[in-house]
């Protein structure tokens, strides 16, 4: 009984120094949220293997030499929520990045720029017991940027909502805000990794324009999957050299 007993410890010991090591050899873990988005990211590492979560796929790849995973985290609040606790508690990464797509408003960002999000707001908050203003900021979450930003980005404050930036839902933020873009994830992915202390950049690509008066992917599926190829190229064609600022 006492030699298994010290087997046991022994093996213990052996599973928590080897969950060290991985946790220290692991850097980084790229999130990746909509179906459309994580379609482009698998064509780009096709000799990849794909492993499955209870989220989805994920795979590791090297990039410039670093061994990164890419997981797919699924899209909306509840799915990016789950999905970056688990990545957290499963694969103690030192740091997150979320690639993604985005919606921006017209005349305030062109399409295909790239949004780097320096705080992101949650704002389908509505509290009819108390002040909802008083509920918003406290899911709101404010994002450090690296030193030096290696390509051309816009500097933002990301809108995130379970729900599409429509033209009278721009007409209602603009009376609070003046919103920039909005997207659906980025507010859970942040509020998550904030509460573990994990270091969290958000790099998100704008696939599609709104105005108070129009919406260009508003029954149009297609403009946003077309769209969201090229985004989704960009921004991993961009990951070395955001990986090399931002240690």
């Amino acid at each position: 009984m006492r030699t298994f007993s010290r087997f046991a410890r022994r093996v213990a010991v052996l599973i928590v120094v080897a969950g060290a090591i991985h946790a220290q050899d692991l850097h980084f873990a790229v999130l990746v949220s909509a179906n459309a988005e994580w379609r482009v990211v698998k064509t780009l590492f096709a000799a990849a293997t794909i492993e499955t979560s209870p989220y989805g796929e994920y795979l590791f790849a090297d990039v410039e030499h670093e061994r990164v995973l890419f997981f797919q985290g699924g899209w909306g609040k509840v799915a990016a929520a789950g999905s970056t606790q688990y990545v957290i508690d499963h694969f103690h990464p030192q740091r997150l990045i979320n690639l993604g797509t985005c919606g921006g408003v017209e005349g305030r960002i062109k399409r295909f720029d790239v949004a780097a999000v320096r705080k992101v707001v949650i704002y389908d908050i509505s509290e009819t017991m108390g002040d909802s203003k008083a509920a918003i900021a406290k899911y709101s979450t404010t994002l450090p940027l690296p030193a030096h930003l290696p390509v051309p980005v816009v500097k933002a404050t990301m809108y995130s909502a379970d729900r599409d930036l429509t033209p009278a839902g721009l007409r209602e933020l603009n009376a609070s805000y003046q919103p920039v873009v909005a997207d659906w994830e980025s507010g859970a992915i942040a509020w998550v990794a904030h509460r573990n202390g994990t270091p969290l950049l958000i790099l998100r690509g704008v696939t599609d324009l709104v105005n108070p008066d129009y919406a260009e992917a508003q029954g149009n599926l297609q403009l946003f999957a077309d769209n969201t190829i090229r985004v989704m190229r960009n921004l991993v064609g961009a990951l070395p050299r955001w990986l090399a600022v931002w240690r």
